[in-house]
Parts: C-alpha cells; structure tokens; sequence
C-alpha cells in the first residue's frame, strides 16, 4: 500500500497531522472557500495543493479521478463540509479508494434519508415531513391534518443552524423563507415536531466499521425561534443511564447506515420520551469542539483518524477536566470600541480567542454559526467552574456598539 493520500477540503490541522503519521499529502481546495489563514499552511505540507471550484461537480469529479490515478494514492478522504463529500466518494468508490460506501454518507448528511432510514428501523421516532420547497412546506402547514404547529423547520441541506427555525404560528414563515433566500436555498426542507429537552452532540470515531464514542458534549443554544449554538461543554453532565440511552442509540444509528471509517458528529435532543437524534454529519464536529475534547481528555481526534488510517487501534482517553468552547454575544451595530482581549488572554485557563471585529466594522445579529461575534476555548475542573470562568472573561470584554441596522 502506497502512503500517498488525495485529501478534498483538507483544513490545515488534517494535512500536517497525516504528514506527521507518515503520509504524503495531495490536496484539493477551492479557491474561493480555503480560509486565508489555512492556505500557507495547507500549501506547505501537502505536496500538490490544486484548485477547483467546488460548485463545478463534475469538475471537481474529474479532478479527484484524475489526481487519484496519476499519483496512484491509497486513500481519498474528504474530511471538510458535507456539501461536497458525496460526490467524492462516489467517485473514489469507482477507483477503489474510498474509505465508506457512498450510501453510508448519503444517509448520513441528507437529513430526509436520515428519517426515513431511522424510521424504517424503528430508531428514534420524531414526526416529520418533507416538503420539495419552502413554499411547498407553506402549503403543508395550512393543511393541519398533515402537520400542526408548532414545528421546527429545516432546510434538508444545509448546516451551521441555518436557516433552521421554529415555527408557532404561519407569519413565522416569513422570516424562515427570507433566512432561506439569505443563503440561496432552494432545495428540500424538513417540518419536524419540536423537541423539547437539553440538547448534546456525540463525537465517534469509526475504524474498520467499529464505531468508538470519544465523548458527549453539552450544547446551550439560543432561545427559539433560532437554534443557534453559543456554548460546547465536554463532556456533558450526563446520569449514567441517560449517557447510555444517547450513545447507544448513536451507534446503532451509525450501524444501520454502513459507516465504515472517519469520525461523525450526531446531535442529540434528550427528550422526556427518550433521545431523539436531530441530525448527524460524516466529519468532526465542527465550533472547536475538538480542541475542548483535547483539553478535558488529552485525546486529540484529528490525529487518531490518521492512526487509525494505517491500522492503529484507536484508544480513547477519559476526560479528567472540562473543556469548553464559548461564542461571544453582543448587541448588534457598529462596533465603536473593544477592550480587555489582552487581559483575556493573559488567564491562564483561556487556550484559544479569536475576536473579528475592529472598531468600525458591523456587528451582525446572531442568526447562525456563521455570524457568532467569536470565541474563547478554556478549561476547568468541572462544569460549575468553567461557567465562573467564562463569566469572567465575558467580564473583561468591553465592547461598545452602537445602534443600528445590522449585517447578515
């Protein structure tokens, strides 16, 4: 077996942990959709770096079958967003290169075959319907014997908490179709019953089809109608027999779909009747949460996808601390003045701060990931004091803004 990989979407962590496991990187980016401060680092340790634009699927097919070939790569991984992952795959597939069955990330990340699969199995019952658009879906609502309010509303494709919104009453849709437009959506959309109930992610490793769980972690959220995510805590404080009804029914999930190999990312709302699984993605979770499992266990999951590439069984530690990723949240505007991010970072327990805002620029409001006004990554002994940590530092940031419209 060569020691040659073709990595799609590689963020900068992937390509220098593979080529710190032995592996010579190839990469595939789009030009367009590589963070500036990835692309130096990305450059550096892949041996080819080569763009395409991503919404050229066929392109972006040829590119991977004809780089795969030429080099005569073991494996192609597509480690990044889920948008571009399955067309890959299917394409490795057809080389003999793919580390999962198309079928299985089909499943995954499509949030409408995921109902049906998990209806099918008698997995995770939560009443939903598709609608082809979001004007279909409208349609839906007024016809209450197939779907009463209040509902949870979701585009089938996308991720991030957008355009994810929950709807009590039929002028609600007006904000959810203008999120959906805001982003260009104009694919399928799910209606789901609103469930009710703290809310956690599981982090898993599978390798060789055997799916490892590295941990649970407690999300906090924005109230309804959004859903947006504002705080990680890993791992969660969760009863034992509550811990084994989550992580249970996740790998039986991960088992019906035929996952074989990668890390995957299953939210979970833990519901009076049980755990209900809201959706999953075939990649690691995104917001930092890694880095918080770091902190807590000392298991670093981006590295062990690598050694469990090359055959290495994959060992999880058991967190001894508490790690947590919290998301800024200040009043929309321009932002006038910021201060205290020295002070901030001068603590100790803070391992990680990123602030994007200058004096002058727009604060948007929070409406999904991608407008959070940044982050801090810390940790702590337990969960009580990594709250009265982040109160702190939420104490040292003094940011002013002032009135006015604000960006989406």
């Amino acid at each position: 077996m060569t020691d040659k990989i073709l990595m799609v979407m590689p963020w900068r962590a992937y390509v220098r942990k593979a080529t710190e496991e032995g592996f010579r990187v190839f990469s595939i980016w789009d030009p367009d959709r590589i963070p500036p401060d990835h692309r130096e680092e990305v450059a550096r340790y892949s041996e080819e770096l080569l763009f395409t634009d991503f919404r050229d699927v066929a392109g972006l097919r040829r590119l991977v079958a004809e780089t795969a070939t030429r080099l005569g790569v073991s494996h192609v991984l597509h480690l990044g967003n889920e948008d571009t992952q399955l067309p890959v795959c299917e394409e490795a597939q057809a080389l003999g290169l793919a580390p999962n069955p198309p079928a299985a990330l089909r499943v995954i990340n499509d949030k409408r075959a995921m109902r049906r699969l998990l209806r099918e199995r008698g997995l995770s019952p939560v009443r939903s319907t598709v609608a082809a658009s979001a004007r279909e879906a409208r349609a839906l609502l007024t016809q209450s014997s197939q779907c009463e309010l209040p509902v949870v509303a979701k585009p089938a494709l996308l991720s991030g908490s957008r355009g994810v919104q929950l709807i009590h009453e039929m002028r609600d849709l007006d904000d959810w179709e203008e999120q959906l437009a805001d982003q260009r959506y104009t694919g399928p959309v799910l209606l789901e019953e609103y469930l009710r109930g703290p809310e956690f992610s599981v982090e898993t490793l599978t390798a060789q089809g055997t799916h490892h769980v590295v941990g649970v972690t407690a999300k906090r959220k924005t109230p309804p109608p959004g859903f947006t995510e504002i705080a990680h805590v890993h791992p969660a404080s969760l009863a034992e027999p509550d811990q084994a009804a989550v992580t249970d029914l996740v790998i039986r999930f991960l088992e019906e779909t035929g996952y074989r190999f990668g890390p995957a990312h299953t939210e979970v709302i833990l519901t009076p009747e049980g755990p209900r699984i809201v959706e999953s993605q075939s990649r690691a979770g995104g917001d930092r949460i890694h880095r918080a499992i770091a902190l807590a266990s000392g298991f670093d999951i981006e590295k062990a996808i690598f050694r469990a590439l090359i055959g290495k069984p994959v060992q999880v530690d058991v967190a001894h601390r508490v790690g947590c990723v919290s998301f800024f949240q200040l009043p929309p505007g321009r932002l006038v003045s910021v201060e205290g991010l020295d002070d901030i970072r001068a603590l100790p327990f803070v391992h990680e701060l990123k602030f994007p805002f200058t004096p002058g620029d727009r604060v948007p409001e929070i409406r999904n990931s991608g407008s959070r006004h940044g982050h801090v990554v810390i940790d702590a002994a337990t969960e009580q004091e990594a709250d009265g940590r982040i109160a702190l530092v939420r104490g040292l940031l003094r940011a002013t803004t002032a009135p006015g419209p604000s960006d989406r």
